[in-house]
């Protein structure tokens, strides 16, 4: 059975590594748990899409809770699918600062990343337009 979960957080260290060890170990624990996914990240929050087997992603989001190195995590959607939308990517990357600004205004009322102020299925559509307009990056 496979289950799309979509997430917002706080980062604790926004520091550029702190964000860099993130992704680096999403690409090496995800492809053996069979998760795929995207991370948008920008001004502090993240906006993360896992998708996977029910039992694996229930697990890394409740890893994900724990973690210190994020803080106010808030589950904004969470389905069964019955195919992956973001199957490319062990865990692609949204740099959040080349975005053109016209895409974040499409679905908030600021240029901003900001999932807490929209509903889940909004930040999910913008998860899917990223993907669209090839806003996307490592397919690693």
């Amino acid at each position: 059975m496979l289950v799309r979960l979509l997430y917002a957080s706080r980062a604790v260290d926004p520091s550029p590594d702190v964000i860099e060890d993130i992704l680096a170990q999403s690409r090496q624990f995800n492809p053996s748990c069979g998760i795929t996914g995207i991370l948008c990240y920008g001004g502090g929050i993240f906006l993360q899409a896992l998708e996977g087997g029910r039992m694996a992603v229930s697990d890394l989001y409740g890893h994900i809770q724990k973690d210190p190195r994020h803080k106010d995590v808030v589950l904004l959607h969470y389905e069964e699918i019955s195919e992956r939308r973001f199957g490319g990517w062990t865990m692609g990357q949204v740099n959040v600062a080349r975005i053109n600004t016209s895409i974040l205004l499409k679905y908030a009322e600021r240029a901003e990343l900001d999932p807490y102020s929209v509903s889940g299925s909004v930040s999910l559509a913008l998860l899917e337009e990223l993907l669209a307009t090839a806003s996307i990056i490592g397919r690693a």
